[in-house]
């Protein structure tokens, strides 16, 4: 089964920017929808941003957000700039094989997580 793990997170200051990375441990063709979610402490998950190859989507939760993919390196980022005290989260990547951009199946993929700290 894909498994994911990101990389990338860290402490960074207000107006900041960073770069997460996350990489599958096989292909990651046939999953469609490759997403970010973050989940801040005491709040609920949330979506951040998804790219769908297989629709030709992408969304982003606002403009400081950029999802890319690399199929070639089974390989999904985000970049984040001008970035908030609200931005501290941990940052998880996921996969889905449902189209556009369908999470929750059972048959969806999750990386454990990758902490973004934003403090001055």
């Amino acid at each position: 089964q894909l498994q994911l793990v990101e990389s990338g997170g860290g402490l960074v200051q207000p107006g900041g920017s960073l770069r997460l990375s996350c990489v599958g441990s096989e292909s990651t063709l046939n999953y469609c929808a490759m997403a970010w979610f973050r989940q801040a402490p005491g709040k609920v998950q949330e979506a951040v941003s998804c790219i769908d190859s297989c629709a030709g989507v992408t969304h982003n939760l606002e403009g400081r957000f950029t999802i890319s993919r690399d199929n070639a390196k089974n390989a999904v980022y985000l970049q984040i700039d001008s970035l908030k005290f609200e931005d501290t989260a941990v940052y998880y990547c996921a996969a889905s094989s449902e189209s556009p951009c369908d999470f929750g199946g059972s048959e969806d993929r999750w990386g454990q997580g990758t902490q973004v700290i934003v403090s001055s």
